[in-house]
């Protein structure tokens, strides 16, 4: 994929990690721009698949309130809140 693909396809990924909600958009946001270019595949997915997640369900593992049943979200969400500010 060149560069500009690549460049194309951060600018939806932002977009559909604009929530309506600061916190939200900001714990997205931080690993797209942190760790997305160097992830493998498989992590890009499960991404992908968090992304399709409702809002107050993503902020309530967020928060640590619930544990999502999938594995990989789960273990990708732990290494979103991680992530340095």
């Amino acid at each position: 994929m060149d560069s500009l693909d690549d460049e194309t396809e951060l600018r939806k990924l932002r977009w559909r990690c604009r929530r309506g909600m600061r916190e939200l958009d900001q714990l997205l946001e931080r690993w797209l721009d942190r760790a997305w270019r160097q992830s493998p595949t498989a992590e890009r997915e499960v991404f992908l698949r968090l992304l399709d997640t409702e809002d107050d369900k993503l902020w309530r593992w967020f928060l640590g309130h619930e544990v999502p049943g999938d594995v990989e979200i789960a273990t990708l969400i732990e290494r979103i809140r991680a992530l340095p500010v």
